[in-house]
């Protein structure tokens, strides 16, 4: 079969080769096509990415949440004492309550004013499994103490290097003045420039309109890690029907869908996907048409000596995709290099991975062939008679 497709490979690549400008122009056009769809679908990879990137430290095998819910920065509080509810089933062996709030950093190199992500735990009881953070749990047990995410935006200050030099680094949170002692690494994302750390004490003085009793997530370790599903069922039979019961990856699954389908961020970016797909498949459509205009002639006394309309349909599509496939390579490097420029400007988790690449490939082809199949709508209609 592939024998066959191939027998007119010369042929094609000599037809698209005695024209070099045009053949730029098209592997230029495809490249660009292709650079659009890369960018698309690594930022927004990267942003969800970013969004379910907090997950990974937190430690705990089953969390509670609020069935309303929907992800991190829109979490919606539940009963403290449903927590301590969940210590009592049987397979559960410790319980950490979390605290999340949205709060007004002041820059202390400017003093602007910008959104950070605080957390609150109990320093006795750490939800982080990050070694920075519980390294530094007894710093969190002073009131006014936080960590500081060094992953942050630049806009919210050089506090790292402030803290080099000034050890008790005071800064404003919620307009309330308080100590860095440390940092972490967690990273920004879409809806967090950057994070802190604080024990819940001190959450509680920087949202004073909250209450002690009300926490944002539980989090549960189970004592026999083969029992999760077990304990996980149980929890469901006791806890409160408002309550989400859920292992780690449903936690974080959760979070991933509400940003790629509750969210106009997911479709957003499948828009500009869809985009750069029909502009690559204009480009190839007009140089495919162009090509089987010019040669017109040629395929009509190649139709009249016997030749099928398969045998130029498979001429065309055997230059459609190595069309592909010369327009794919500028546009995945262009993409990588972007990739490299884009992590370090914003530090999201973004970079060049084999399965958006051989989905981008695969759309290219598909762009290519159909095109090419199009294209070839005029010579199929084409008789040697008229021509000649």
């Amino acid at each position: 079969m592939f024998g066959r497709f191939f027998r007119t490979t010369p042929l094609a690549w000599l037809q698209m080769s005695s024209r070099k400008a045009r053949l730029l122009a098209a592997i230029a056009g495809i490249g660009f096509a292709d650079f659009l769809m890369f960018f698309q679908l690594g930022v927004r990879d990267a942003l969800f990415d970013s969004q379910v990137s907090p997950y990974t430290s937190l430690e705990g095998d089953i969390f509670l949440v609020n069935q309303l819910s929907d992800n991190l920065a829109s979490v919606k509080t539940f009963p403290r004492n449903e927590l301590y509810r969940a210590a009592g089933v049987r397979g559960v062996d410790a319980i950490s309550p979390l605290y999340i709030g949205q709060a007004a950093w002041r820059n202390p190199d400017n003093r602007a004013s910008r959104q950070i992500f605080v957390y609150g735990i109990d320093p006795q009881r750490p939800a982080f499994d990050a070694p920075e953070v519980t390294q530094q749990l007894d710093q969190l047990k002073l009131l006014n103490r936080a960590l500081y995410d060094r992953g942050g935006l630049s806009q919210l200050g050089d506090v790292a290097g402030l803290l080099e030099t000034n050890p008790q680094l005071s800064v404003q949170v919620n307009d309330l003045e308080i100590e860095i002692v440390g940092l972490f690494l967690l990273g920004s994302s879409f809806s967090a420039e950057g994070n802190i750390v604080t024990s819940d004490s001190t959450f509680l003085r920087l949202f004073p309109q909250r209450s002690a009793g009300e926490i944002d997530v539980g989090i549960i370790q189970v004592a026999d890690k083969t029992t999760i599903a077990d304990v996980q069922e149980s929890l469901r039979s006791v806890l409160s029907d408002d309550l989400l019961v859920l292992t780690l990856e449903e936690f974080a699954t959760r979070e991933r869908l509400y940003w790629e389908t509750g969210s106009a961020i997911g479709f957003t970016f499948g828009l500009g996907v869809v985009v750069g797909f029909l502009v690559g498949a204009v480009i190839v459509y007009q140089i495919l048409y162009t090509e089987v205009a010019d040669h017109l002639p040629e395929y009509a006394t190649l139709k009249a000596i016997g030749y099928s309309d398969r045998y130029f349909i498979m001429l065309i599509t055997q230059e459609a995709i190595m069309l592909a496939i010369l327009g794919f390579l500028p546009g995945f490097l262009l993409a990588s290099g972007l990739y490299s420029l884009f992590r370090s400007a914003t530090l999201l988790p973004i970079g060049m991975k084999a399965s958006r690449a051989m989905m981008v490939l695969f759309l290219t082809i598909v762009m290519c062939v159909g095109a090419g199949v199009v294209a070839t709508r005029k010579l199929q209609a084409a008789d040697p008679a008229d021509i000649f």
